[in-house]
């Protein structure tokens, strides 16, 4: 049996989209068939009918309604599918033949243009990477506010400056001109901690020339980081083609655009993002509570709190702009009147960041219209309060923000105050906006009125007594006139029906009325939708206008944000400077002490720098306060880089280039790395791309191997690290006490501890940093602690004991600076050792040829 029309349509649209799940627009339902449906009932939680397709089988079918569409296509991106929309392109009622049908719209991860479906705290990227032999090009995208970023990082054998860029920004989608299974980092990276779905793209996609044509509304004059021949175009022109191929009916939009490099912001690897829990703790990725983010967003708004997220991700490197923004924090921390005044106002303001691109898209309503109108009108109450301000940050935004009283103008004057939820239903053009719609709309509601007015008229014009203007399902409105009058029936009344008692007729002027009367609905609805469209292009033509604005209003969020954040933790001021001092005085982990349970949290303080005390030893018993105290320190410096103020008494921090941490690690199974190969993995890069400018945190180094072994790397790194070429702030813990002796040997090499009181068999922690080296580890008696049986804790000290009194004395030798360089274990030497145990561990006998290829790729990698 042959097909029927319909599914014929379909198997013809699905034909072209086999890696989707296609919903066909039906009547009032988007249907689903076959496999497809039999996914989506399952994702979906839908019932799986049938429906007779014109073959013998039924085909599997399941559906959900038009006007809740939205909800069930978040659900199914949300979990790795690729939905196509196939609409009807005219009404079914009017059709001839089958209803024409065309796809619509492409729905990804990274192309979701609803906003009810996206994180209105963070940003919702897609990422392009063009992959060639020495450099990486990275374009990112979020389609919901028009932003775009890029910069290039040189290729490394691990991707690290890759994945690095990536962690950054936490693409949900990544498409590629090479395959990334080829990297396996790389690979691992994005699909098990990203979780994001991953696309490869035709080589004719990276077009650097579409990027440029797209970009020609933006003055790129102040973008230092490209040139005309940077890859960083062909890697947006596939990002622009990609997305315009989803959103099919119109073109994706940039807003803003920004090309960074190195030097702009303060860089933080994969790893240390991780461990420092930034905007995301490592147990839930979901939460923000127990992140720095989680303690320092008090934002009214999204576009302040997406912007307080970047800002975290992304700190500064340049003195005068983070003291534009201390100066901002400062004159908000000190007037706590203006503070509540300004964030009631920012309380009211909705997310015109993600609005103003629905209006591009097509797919906003009366109710986003509304929203940015009343969100306008907050702007001169902004710019009131903000008119004696003093710091150069809050008067930018108090001279920069534009109050668009022409736009407020044309929306409050069009659109009504509460319009309905969609444009199809009517009713959201303001009364009094059009003469013509006025004229439909009260046609509509006084029809029985001009009826009667009619029916008079016509009474006095003919003489006809009786005559009467009534309506009929069948033939419409008539004039009825009783066969006494026939005679004196006008000529320009028309018969059209004949009855037993007398005539009915039309007259031009009825059959007008007529018209005008049962069509007011569509007419309405249609010229509503066209005032509509007419009033959005002219809101749309402002963008840049608004879109400015917006940026302000961000921007006072988060400094507001910051300052109440300050004043309700006590929080001070930092210096910030320019030399490679870090000094901190009685400092507090931001996040921790807002989870001590007696509600005092110890402070401490950080002296670092590049010369007498550039490498602090830190010895002391686990549970103590170690990781904290270091954790601490690059939070408090992180923090200073964002423009915030800090948690200490008094901070002077000297601006560092890149922060690194070197912080536990478990198995790696997945990828046949243990904790150990991790660890040295970690500090195989950080003493590769560390600088003098850095600040570098060791927590526990060589701990996964024997004790000697892991004592001997961990001087080695000590030293390498406290040497000429890197020399850098570094923070170093561990449980090795022999290597405290490098403070009598090694020149810029100090020892602290973590005070703890032993009192019998008791130990309490003090959780005070001192200046020494710690006497003893106390390891039994975190154990005993920790709840182990006291026959094994007797036993624990018996054996300490045994080996205490056979242990060799232990000598250190006296080494300055200069001559560090020359240690046994020379970690320039490490890479080529790589080199040679790869080829070892390789059976070259059962390499296929393009195993081989890549071998030899990899070593070539690795030897750079």
């Amino acid at each position: 049996m042959a097909l029927s029309p319909m599914m014929r349509q379909y198997l013809e649209v699905k034909e072209k989209y086999k890696n989707a799940i296609l919903m066909f627009r039906l009547g009032d339902f988007y249907e689903m068939f076959f496999e497809d449906a039999k996914v989506a009932s399952k994702e979906l939680e839908l019932t799986l009918t049938g429906r007779d397709c014109g073959e013998s089988d039924r085909a599997p079918m399941c559906g959900v309604p038009y006007h809740a569409v939205d909800s069930y296509i978040g659900k199914l991106v949300s979990r790795g599918y690729k939905v196509v929309i196939c609409e009807q392109m005219e009404d079914p009622a009017t059709a001839k033949g089958i209803v024409r049908r065309d796809v619509t719209r492409i729905v990804t991860k990274g192309t979701v243009t609803d906003i009810t479906q996206l994180d209105e705290t963070k940003n919702n990227y897609i990422c392009s990477l063009y992959i060639l032999s020495d450099v990486t090009a990275l374009c990112f995208a979020d389609i919901s506010t028009g932003e775009v970023s890029a910069t290039t990082v040189i290729n490394d054998y691990e991707m690290n400056r890759v994945i690095n860029e990536l962690s950054v920004y936490s693409p949900i989608e990544i498409i590629s001109n090479l395959d990334i299974e080829r990297y396996s980092k790389l690979n691992d990276y994005v699909k098990d901690r990203l979780r994001a779905s991953y696309s490869l793209q035709d080589d004719n996609s990276f077009d650097g020339e579409l990027a440029k044509a797209r970009l020609r509304h933006i003055d790129l004059s102040s973008l230092f980081y490209v040139d005309e021949y940077s890859p960083v175009y062909p890697a947006m022109g596939a990002l622009i083609s990609y997305i315009d191929r989803n959103l099919i009916t119109v073109n994706f939009e940039i807003k803003r655009f920004d090309v960074y490099g190195d030097s702009q912001y303060l860089k933080l690897d994969a790893n240390t993002r991780r461990n420092l829990e930034l905007c995301e703790t490592m147990r839930d990725k979901t939460n923000k509570k127990g992140t720095l983010l989680g303690v320092l967003d008090k934002t009214c708004t999204s576009p302040g709190a997406r912007l307080l997220r970047r800002s975290i991700e992304m700190p500064l490197i340049n003195q005068r702009a983070i003291i534009y923004r201390q100066d901002a924090v400062e004159e908000l921390y000190n007037n706590f009147i203006l503070r509540d005044e300004l964030a009631e106002c920012l309380k009211e303001v909705f997310d015109l960041e993600r609005l103003m691109p629905k209006i591009t898209y097509g797919s906003a309503g009366g109710r986003d219209l509304r929203a940015i109108h009343d969100t306008l009108t907050i702007i001169p109450k902004v710019k009131d309060l903000l008119f004696d301000t003093k710091s150069t940050a809050l008067c930018d935004i108090r001279d920069k923000t534009d109050s668009l009283e022409d736009v407020v103008a044309l929306i409050s004057a069009s659109i009504s105050d509460k319009p309905p939820f969609s444009v199809r239903e009517g009713g959201f053009i303001a009364d009094g906006y059009s003469e013509e719609l006025d004229k439909l709309r009260a046609i509509k509601k006084n029809a029985k009125a001009f009826l009667d007015k009619m029916e008079a008229d016509e009474r006095e014009k003919t003489g006809i007594k009786t005559l009467k203007i009534g309506f009929n399902r069948v033939f419409g409105y008539y004039i009825e006139v009783s066969k006494s009058y026939k005679d004196d029936v006008p000529e320009y009344y028309i018969r059209k029906q004949t009855l037993t008692n007398g005539e009915r007729y039309i007259t031009a002027e009825l059959k007008e009325l007529e018209d005008t009367v049962l069509s007011a609905d569509d007419k309405i609805n249609t010229l509503e939708y066209n005032l509509f469209r007419e009033i959005c292009d002219s809101v749309s033509r402002e963008a840049e206008r608004i879109s400015a604005s917006v940026s302000a209003l961000a921007y006072l969020d988060m400094y507001l944000s910051l300052a109440t954040v300050a004043s309700e933790n006590g929080y001070v001021r930092p210096e910030v400077t320019l030399d490679d001092i870090i000094e901190i005085k009685e400092g507090r982990h931001p996040v921790v002490e807002r989870f001590v349970k007696d509600g005092f949290f110890v402070p401490n303080d950080t002296y670092l720098d590049t010369g007498k005390s550039r490498l602090v030893i830190i010895t002391g018993p686990n549970m103590a306060g170690k990781s904290t105290f270091m954790r601490q320190t690059a939070l408090i410096t992180l923090m200073a880089q964002i423009g915030s103020f800090v948690p200490a008494y008094e901070a002077r921090i000297g601006i560092v280039d890149k922060i690194f941490t070197r912080v536990g690690a478990s198995d790696d199974l997945a990828s046949g790395q243990s904790t150990f190969m991790l660890e040295m993995t970690e500090v195989a890069y950080i003493l590769k791309n560390a600088t003098r400018r850095s600040l570098i945190i060791y927590d526990e180094i060589g701990r996964g191997t024997s004790t000697y072994d892991g004592m001997s790397i961990a001087r080695a790194v000590a030293e390498y690290t406290a040497g000429k070429k890197i020399g850098a702030k570094t923070l170093f813990a561990t449980h090795y006490h022999e290597i405290t002796s490098m403070e009598n040997e090694i020149d810029g090499v100090v020892n602290f501890h973590i005070v703890a009181k032993k009192k019998g068999e008791d130990i309490t922690f003090l959780r005070k940093i001192v200046k020494g080296a710690a006497d003893d580890s106390f390891g039994i008696e975190v154990a005993k602690l920790a709840g182990v049986p006291t026959e094994i804790i007797k036993r624990a000290k018996e054996v300490l004991r045994s080996i205490e009194e056979k242990a060799p004395e232990k000598v250190g030798e006296k080494k300055t600076a200069e001559e560090i360089q020359d240690i046994n274990l020379n970690f320039d030497d490490y890479f080529g050792m790589e080199v040679t145990n790869k080829l070892k561990e390789t059976d070259v006998d059962t390499l296929t040829p393009i195993e081989a290829l890549n071998l030899v790729y990899q070593l070539k990698q690795m030897l750079k």
